[in-house]
């Protein structure tokens, strides 16, 4: 029973791969102004479906009760079908391949890149947390938001490696980035999210 759950899990992580991967590719297709606010067609397809995307539920793991394993299984999804589906988009449109090789080869195993990674997880955190609340701003805006301040989302880079034929191991700070991020994100704000702090009026 497990495994067939773990199986759906899965397959749910690959279709939020996929979306993401669609707003990957045109982000490195036709770039700013334009590319960061396609991209939001990504998460708004994986919040909308309900798709398994890891920097999407890390945030939740305590929120939702998701399992440690479970997540394992979200990222490790969201990972290998990320850099296959990169691959893919890679060999039908050749240029993408230069913006894909410049953006791999500026990524480093550095404290900087970190803090990037952890910033990204706060907005991904937050965009989702908004969603869940009945308003797509946050997705609207906050996909752009971390594009435009380049800072660095795990599962975007890693299909980005996979367009790029290449790979680097800044995407395990990456990983780690976000998953701190998202989870200092709810920390401080998810009290107020559930529940609404009391007034004096």
């Amino acid at each position: 029973m497990k495994f067939k759950n773990h199986i759906r899990v899965a397959r749910l992580a690959m279709g939020a791969s996929l979306l993401i991967g669609l707003g990957d590719y045109v982000l490195l297709k036709i770039g700013e102004p334009i590319g960061p606010f396609l991209f939001a067609f990504g998460l708004m397809g994986v919040c909308a479906l309900g798709l398994n995307l890891f920097t999407g539920k890390c945030g939740f793991l305590f929120e939702d009760d998701i399992s440690p394993i479970t997540l394992i299984v979200i990222l490790l999804s969201n990972l290998i079908f990320g850099y296959l589906i990169g691959i893919v988009f890679g060999l039908i449109d050749d240029t993408v391949l230069v913006a894909a090789s410049t953006k791999v080869a500026n990524w480093d195993f550095s404290g900087e890149f970190f803090l990037k990674s952890v910033l990204c997880g706060v907005i991904m955190y937050l965009a989702v947390a908004i969603y869940r609340k009945g308003s797509p701003i946050g997705v609207l805006l906050g996909v752009p938001l971390f594009i435009f301040c380049g800072f660095q989302h795990s599962i975007a880079n890693v299909i980005t490696m996979g367009v790029a034929l290449s790979f680097s191991w800044s995407i395990l700070l990456c990983v780690a980035g976000n998953l701190v991020g998202a989870l200092l994100a709810w920390y401080i704000c998810a009290p107020y999210l559930i529940t609404p702090p009391k007034t004096n009026e």
